[in-house]
């Protein structure tokens, strides 16, 4: 699968995951935008399916609805810069940004989650101050630890009694 065909799978997901496109006429005018902008990029380049895909195979490995919502928002993210460098007054360029804006604005939490994220790697863990708040935190972070994985395995025993299969 070459990456064209990948991003156009990973658009397609965004979108129908969120509900931006019930219409299949809207997602075909898309896949000719799609296509134009391909051949904008010459993405039938041999060199293109080198390495596998770059966004599928991160997919697959979240989940959860909330999860998805994160890597999606960071995905859809990473298709506006690349197509800030491109030429805005080709129209199947400015349809495509448009619709990408619009699915960002409705992700709006995940840059926040990825932000913490980022965040929580950079602290400098050697810094005695750091230590030292890290300790006086840890009996609440214990007790959160706790309270999901009791929550997560209350649901799990619910549903399994719901269910007679």
């Amino acid at each position: 699968m070459t990456f064209q065909t990948y991003s156009f799978f990973v658009l397609s997901i965004v979108m129908i995951y969120f509900g931006r496109f019930g219409n299949s006429l809207i997602l075909a005018q898309l896949q000719n935008d799609i296509d134009q902008l391909k051949a904008d990029f010459n993405s039938s380049h041999s060199d293109v399916a080198d390495g596998g895909p770059i966004f599928t195979e991160k997919l697959a490995n979240w989940t959860e609805r909330n999860e998805k919502r994160i890597i999606l928002s960071q995905i859809v993210s990473v298709y506006l810069k690349m197509l800030e460098n491109t030429d805005k007054s080709k129209p199947h360029v400015r349809h495509i940004a448009e619709e990408l804006y619009t699915l960002k604005n409705n992700l709006g939490d995940g840059s926040k989650k990825v932000e913490d994220i980022m965040y929580l790697e950079k602290l400098q863990m050697s810094d005695l101050k750091i230590q030292r708040k890290a300790v006086n935190e840890l009996l609440s972070v214990l007790q959160k630890l706790v309270e999901t994985s009791t929550s997560h395995k209350r649901k799990r025993s619910q549903s399994q009694w719901r269910c007679k299969c």
